[in-house]
């Protein structure tokens, strides 16, 4: 045997998984088929900018927070600190010409709500209840041992019996019955991919909860989360490869004993972890054959997340000065309909319309000010949009996919621009730099199926005990990342930790038990608060050729030549 464990990825689930067993005195090797490690947690540069497309805000790091107990539980404070968004707004909701900012903490934002909406101030507080009740349940499912704990779920899980099956379109329905307000507490959908009709009512209330102590941001960007595991990985004698794809995952029987490298190489292990979708950790790396009927149906029926268009770009306006933004992030609504948008969005409105429906919008050198460079401002923009319009250039080469897609991807550009001058006027004419990637550079870069930003879509009949799971149906072999236990950061974090914790079979608590010192969280909106480590970075420079000179880089112990300087586009996710 190689190694006792092997990793195919280094997204957050991937890297969570391989730190804590590597800490646990495994002899682990994650392989990255990307140049860069992260998944969608990288960051990458262009135009001499620094951009972090898959991470906006994490959420629960708070004191006792779960995001907080898993990072300090796995000693990565020493290498990561956060920033957190403005508490007043971390969330910005402009729908038309109507604003209201989410702000921190659950209690402060009901009565915002009712301050707003007076008449619907009983119906709030039982939806926020319900929301806050849900999601506490969902967590105590673990603790079900038997058919007798099942049978009482009415009376000890009496949110979850009511709407765990349903959507969350129709828990705002039974709710809330103000069209604006439905569209404001459904404005964060974004953060799943799905309107409320079709996003399972758990999920839903899975992120609004995640939220409801406020939004926080990695200091340095997406890329200070993997640079922050990787160190931890490599101090207990872990060891991560880059550019090495995996081929084919091995079986004896029903049991993975190891992975195929796209070189030939062949590397024996006890565990195999993928970090990759289903369609891709089962449809090839095990491949159809293998499965049975009744999984061959389970991945042919399964639909992916939606998908996005990313524009990345850097402007010499004083965005705070001149447009009143800041370190919060901005859901740009044309109207009230959120359904009808997100319909409208994967259909390709855009295709069509003068400027997309709905955007997010968020300033990042607002969130992390040590990121500015010349003094300019970046920027980065999403709107959803459907996979189709762009697979007949999914198979050319990354950078040659010829002149139709470079003009498809610059009338893009200039929609999605026109929208955003509806809330930042004149930013068109101040760009300094401006880059539109497509679905395809999530396929390429991130191995994501379809281009999709969440993994499997978070419908009903796609979460749960419908979907896939941490442990599948072949021994050694786990599953984790955005389409098992739960998507973007946290929830992709913590399915490595699960991962972990049942190959280790031990208490979670016996996982998270490093001692590195508790987290440094900073708020964004405030860095005369900073410490003076940090503060000394955002003076000007002289030699301005580097966008983060001072920021924390890849460990060096990956070979220079894995971590290029510039890319021509990088994989994007929505938060």
């Amino acid at each position: 045997m190689d190694v006792d464990v092997v990793v195919i990825g280094s997204g957050p689930g991937g890297l969570t998984a391989a730190v804590a067993l590597a800490q646990a005195g495994k002899r682990v090797l994650v392989c990255e088929q990307h140049y860069v490690p992260g998944g969608y947690c990288h960051s990458f540069m262009l135009g001499g900018y620094r951009f972090s497309p898959g991470v906006h805000y994490i959420g629960e790091l708070q004191e006792g927070g779960m995001m907080r107990w898993l990072y300090e539980g796995l000693g990565l404070t020493k290498d990561l600190t956060f920033l957190e968004l403005n508490p007043e707004g971390f969330d910005h909701v402009r729908i038309g010409q109507e604003r209201f900012d989410i702000p921190k903490g659950r209690g402060r934002l009901a009565e915002r709500l009712a301050a707003r909406f007076p008449a619907e101030r009983a119906g709030i507080e039982a939806y926020l209840t319900a929301i806050e009740g849900l999601a506490s349940e969902l967590m105590a499912l673990s603790r079900i041992k038997g058919i007798g704990d099942v049978a009482r779920l009415p009376w000890t899980a009496p949110n979850l019996t009511r709407w765990g099956w349903r959507t969350a379109g129709a828990m705002l329905d039974a709710h809330i019955k103000d069209p604006l307000l439905k569209a404001i507490l459904s404005a964060q959908s974004g953060d799943h991919g799905l309107p409320p009709s079709k996003v399972s009512a758990p999920v839903h209330a899975s992120i609004i909860n995640h939220y409801f102590n406020g939004g926080y941001y990695p200091l340095g960007g997406g890329y200070a989360i993997p640079r922050a595991c990787i160190r931890a990985l490599k101090r207990a004698g872990g060891e991560i490869r880059l550019s090495t794809s995996v081929s084919k995952i091995l079986l004896e029987g029903r049991r993975a004993v190891g992975v195929r490298l796209a070189d030939g190489t062949e590397v024996r292990a006890g565990v195999v972890i993928s970090n990759a979708d289903p369609e891709v950790t089962y449809g090839r790396l095990i491949g159809r054959d293998q499965l049975s009927p009744l999984m061959r149906w389970q991945l042919d029926r399964m639909r992916y997340s939606v998908t996005a268009l990313s524009l990345f770009m850097a402007t010499d306006v004083d965005l705070r000065g001149e447009h009143g933004l800041d370190s919060g992030n901005y859901w740009l609504y044309d109207h009230a309909d959120v359904d009808a948008i997100y319909r409208d969005g994967i259909k390709g409105q855009i295709f069509e319309a003068a400027s997309p429906s709905a955007q997010f919008l968020t300033v990042t050198t607002l969130k992390d000010p040590s990121k500015m460079h010349k003094g300019h401002h970046t920027l980065e923009a999403f709107c959803f949009v459907g996979y189709d319009a762009f697979s007949k250039w999914a198979h050319a080469p990354q950078g040659a996919r010829g002149p139709d897609y470079e003009a498809l991807k610059s009338r893009l550009k200039d929609k999605m621009l026109r929208g955003l001058e509806r809330h930042v006027p004149g930013l068109s004419d101040r760009l300094t730099f401006a880059e539109l990637a497509t679905p395809l550079s999530n396929e390429f870069y991130a191995g994501a199926t379809r281009g999709s930003l969440y993994g499997t879509d978070k419908t009903l009949s796609q979460v749960g005990p419908f979907g896939f799971q941490v442990k599948t149906p072949f021994e050694g072999l786990y599953a984790v990342g955005a389409s098992t236990m739960g998507h973007g950061v946290a929830g992709a974090s913590i399915s490595g930790v699960e991962a972990a914790r049942q190959i280790l079979r031990c208490r979670m608590g016996e996982v998270l038990r490093q001692k590195g010192g508790a987290l440094e969280v900073l708020p964004s909106e405030d860095t005369s608060a900073w410490p003076q480590r940090l503060r000394r970075r955002m003076k000007p420079r002289p030699d301005s050729s580097s966008a983060d000179e001072d920021a924390p880089s890849i460990p060096s112990a990956i070979p220079p030549a894995t971590t290029p300087a510039t890319a021509s586009a990088a994989a994007c996710a929505t938060p």
